[in-house]
C-alpha cells in the first residue's frame, strides 16, 4: 500500500496560519500607503482605551496575582505540570535563565537607568528632583517591573503547561478555554484566539527588534562612531535576525538553552562591574530600602488609579506596561509553559514569580540607584539631558562615568544583541506552535516566522510606522485581558477538580474486609457496581440491616458499661455512645437522595428518576460513602473503624 506524500504546507493549521499573515499584510498595506492616518487613528483609539479602561486593566492585574497566590497556597498547589511521576525536564539554573531572558531581559538593559531617571525628573506626584522623587522612582520602576509583571506571564505559562501537560491538550492559547467551551476549542473560536495570540506575539517581537536596535546602535555609536540612522538599523535587523534563524535551526536546547545561559551570565558580569565601581554601600541600602518600601506599599500602589491627580500619568507608564505586558504574555506564557513540564504548580508559582522578579529588583536597584548616585553626589546631570533627549543612550551615558567605560559598554552591546536574539527566536519558536497542527514542524516554517518578523521591523522602520505599531500592540491587550480572565475561570475549575479527585482517592471509605465470610473480588465488584437504589429499598435496608448490626453493637459495649442509644431520626436511624463529660460517638444511617453514575442506569430505571444511598453520618455530617447492601458483618467493622478514630481523638484531646 503507498504511503500518503505529504506536503511541505502539511503541518500548517491553514486557519491560524493563513489568518494571521494576512492580517499582517492588511496591517502592512495601510500603514505603507496611508501612514499618517492609520498613526493617527490608533492614538486615538489608544488614548480612549487608556482614559476608559485603566480601572479594568489594574482591577484585572490584580486578579491575576490574587489567583496564582491562592493557588499556590491551597492544595492546588501540589498537582503537577503533567503525570504525577514526571519530572522537570531542565535544571533550575537553565528554567530560570530561560525565563529570564524570554521575559524581559532585553527591557531591563533598556530601562534599567532610563526610567528610574525619567521618574525623578517627572514624578507622578510631589516635586521632581528630590530625595523624595529619586525614593519614589525606585519604588515605581520596581512596581512595573516586579510581581505584577510576572504574574501576567505567569497565569498563561501555568495556565498552558496545565492543559498541555496534564490534559494532553494542544500547547496552544486555546487551549486553556477546554473547561468553558469543551471540543470547540479545535472549531473557529480556538483559531481565532490562536491568531489573536498569533498576531500580538508578531507584533510585539517587531516592535522591540525595531524600537530595540537604537540602543544597539546607539552602543556601537559610542564604541566604534558607527553612524546612527535607519540604514544602520537595517543591517543591524538582519544581522540579529541571522542569529535568531541559527538558534531556531539549533532547537530549544541547543540554541535558546545556551543562548539564555550565556546571557545570564554576562548579565551577572555586567551588574558585578556596576556594583564595584560605583558606590557599593550606598547601592545595597538603597536597593534595600526600596524593596522594602515596594513590598510595603504593594497593596496600595496595586489598585492606584491616581484619581485624584488627573495628569495622565498613569496612561503613560503603569496602563502601558500592564498592557504590553499583557499583550506580551502569549509569547512569554507559552514558553515558559514548554520549558515547565514536570514541576509542580507551587514550584512553577514561586519560581516565576519571585526569582524572576528578585533578579528584577537586584537589576534594577543596582543600576537604578548607582544612577541617581551619579546624579545626586556626584552631580552628573548630563545623564537627565541625554535620557530626556534619546532614552536608548541612557545605559551607555552611565557607563562612560564608570572605570572600564569601553569594556562595560563593548559587554552591554552583546547583551542587548543576544537579548534581541533570544527574544526573537522564542517569538518565532511560540509563533511555529500556535499555528502549527504539531510541535515537529519543518525548519521553514520556523525561520519564516523569525522573517516576517524581521521585515515587518525593516518596513515600520523605513516609513516611520513603529509608533503606530506600539499603539496597536497596546490596543490588542483590552481584548486579550478577557481571554486572560476566560484562562483564570477556566484553570481554576479544572484545578478544583484535580483537588477534588487527588482528595477523593485519599479519603475515599472501602468497604470493609469481612473477617468470617470474606468476599471474593468478583463479589467486592459486584457490591461497588451495584444498580442505583430506591427511597424503599434504602429504608427497608436500614430498618432490618442497619438496626441490627447496631442491637449488636449496644450489647457488646453493655457489657463494657457503656450506655449506646439507638434512636429513629429522619430518614435513618442513630446510634449514640455516651462519654459523658466528653464528646459522644455519634454514628448515623440515612436515606439520602443521590445522583446515580449514567454508566449503571438499567433499562427498568431512568435517568430521570430519583435515586438513594444509604450514607454513614457522623458527629461531624455526612461521609460522603455509601453502606447500601453492606452485609452485618461488614457494617459492624465500620463501626469500630470509626470509634477507634473517635477515641484516638478524644485521647489528643485529654492530652
Amino acid at each position: 500500500m503507498p504511503s500518503k506524500k505529504t506536503t511541505w504546507f502539511a503541518n500548517a493549521n491553514p486557519n491560524v496560519f493563513l489568518s494571521t499573515v494576512g492580517i499582517i499584510a492588511l496591517f502592512l498595506a495601510i500603514v505603507i500607503f496611508a501612514p499618517n492616518a492609520f498613526e493617527l487613528i490608533t492614538q486615538q483609539m489608544n488614548q480612549w482605551i487608556t482614559t476608559s479602561f485603566s480601572w479594568f486593566y489594574v482591577l484585572s492585574v490584580a486578579v491575576f496575582l490574587i489567583v496564582l497566590v491562592v493557588i499556590a497556597l491551597s492544595d492546588m498547589g501540589k498537582i503537577k505540570l503533567g503525570p504525577d511521576h514526571s519530572q522537570p525536564e531542565y535544571s533550575n539554573a537553565s528554567w530560570f535563565a530561560m525565563l529570564f531572558t524570554a521575559g524581559m531581559g532585553i527591557g531591563l538593559m533598556f530601562f534599567g537607568v532610563a526610567e528610574p531617571v525619567m521618574h525623578y525628573v517627572n514624578p507622578p506626584t510631589g516635586d521632581p528632583q528630590t530625595i523624595q522623587s529619586a525614593q519614589q522612582a525606585m519604588r515605581i520602576t520596581f512596581f512595573h517591573w516586579g510581581l505584577h509583571a510576572w504574574a501576567i506571564y505567569a497565569i498563561v505559562g501555568l495556565t498552558l503547561a496545565y492543559f498541555t501537560f496534564r490534559y494532553h491538550l494542544p500547547l496552544k492559547v486555546r487551549s486553556g478555554l477546554y473547561p468553558i467551551i469543551g471540543q470547540r476549542i479545535y472549531g473557529p473560536i480556538g483559531d481565532a484566539v490562536d491568531t489573536f495570540a498569533t498576531i500580538g506575539t508578531v507584533f510585539g517581537v517587531a516592535t522591540t527588534l525595531g524600537f530595540g536596535v537604537t540602543q544597539i546602535n546607539s552602543g556601537l555609536n559610542y564604541l566604534f562612531g558607527w553612524e546612527n540612522s535607519i540604514s544602520s538599523q537595517i543591517l543591524l535587523i538582519i544581522f540579529v535576525s541571522i542569529l535568531a534563524s541559527l538558534s531556531v535551526f539549533l532547537g530549544l536546547d541547543k540554541g535558546i538553552k545556551r543562548l539564555s545561559e550565556l546571557n545570564l551570565i554576562l548579565a551577572l558580569l555586567l551588574l558585578g562591574f556596576v556594583f564595584l565601581a560605583s558606590s557599593s554601600i550606598y547601592i545595597l541600602q538603597a536597593t534595600i530600602q526600596s524593596a522594602g518600601q515596594y513590598i510595603s506599599n504593594l497593596f496600595t500602589m496595586t489598585f492606584n488609579l491616581y484619581a485624584y491627580q488627573s495628569n495622565g500619568w498613569i496612561g503613560g507608564w503603569t496602563i502601558m506596561y500592564w498592557a504590553w505586558w499583557i499583550s506580551w504574555s502569549p509569547f512569554v506564557g507559552m514558553f515558559i509553559a514548554r520549558v515547565s513540564k514536570g514541576r509542580t504548580i507551587r514550584e512553577f508559582i514561586v519560581g516565576v514569580l519571585l526569582i524572576p522578579t528578585g533578579f528584577t529588583l537586584i537589576w534594577m536597584g543596582f543600576m537604578g540607584n548607582a544612577a541617581l548616585f551619579s546624579i545626586l553626589e556626584q552631580g552628573q546631570v548630563g545623564l537627565i539631558d541625554a535620557v530626556q533627549k534619546d532614552s536608548s543612550v541612557a545605559l551607555f551615558e552611565f557607563l562612560t562615568h564608570l572605570p572600564f567605560a569601553t569594556i562595560s559598554s563593548l559587554i552591554a552591546t552583546v547583551l542587548v544583541i543576544l537579548f534581541f536574539v533570544t527574544s526573537a527566536d522564542s517569538g518565532a519558536l511560540v509563533a511555529d506552535y500556535l499555528t502549527a497542527k504539531t510541535e515537529h514542524s519543518p525548519i521553514w516554517q520556523r525561520l519564516f516566522w523569525t522573517a516576517l518578523m524581521a521585515v515587518l521591523s525593516i518596513i515600520l522602520l523605513m516609513v516611520g510606522g513603529l509608533g503606530a505599531l506600539q499603539s496597536a500592540t497596546m490596543m490588542s491587550a483590552l481584548p486579550f485581558t478577557l481571554i486572560m480572565l476566560l484562562l483564570c475561570w477556566g484553570l481554576l475549575k479544572a484545578l478544583r477538580l484535580d483537588v477534588t479527585k487527588m482528595q477523593a482517592l485519599q479519603e475515599a471509605r472501602i468497604t470493609p474486609r469481612a473477617v468470617q465470610n470474606p468476599r471474593s473480588w468478583q463479589q467486592r465488584l459486584g457490591l461497588i457496581m451495584h444498580y442505583p437504589h430506591s427511597l424503599v429499598e434504602v429504608q427497608h435496608y436500614i430498618q432490618h440491616d442497619v438496626i441490627q448490626a447496631f442491637e449488636s453493637v449496644r450489647f457488646e459495649f453493655k457489657r463494657r458499661n457503656l450506655n449506646v442509644l439507638i434512636n429513629p431520626v429522619e430518614d435513618g436511624v442513630q446510634l449514640s455512645v455516651d462519654h459523658h463529660d466528653e464528646f459522644n460517638f455519634i454514628y448515623k444511617v440515612i436515606a439520602r437522595k443521590t445522583v446515580a453514575p449514567s454508566f449503571m442506569i438499567n433499562e427498568q430505571h431512568q435517568v430521570s428518576d430519583d435515586f438513594y444511598q444509604a450514607e454513614v453520618f457522623l458527629k461531624e455530617g455526612g461521609q460522603n460513602y455509601d453502606v447500601m447492601e453492606w452485609t452485618q458483618e461488614d457494617l459492624l467493622q465500620d463501626i469500630i473503624d470509626q470509634y477507634e478514630r473517635h477515641l484516638y481523638f478524644l485521647n489528643i484531646v485529654r492530652n
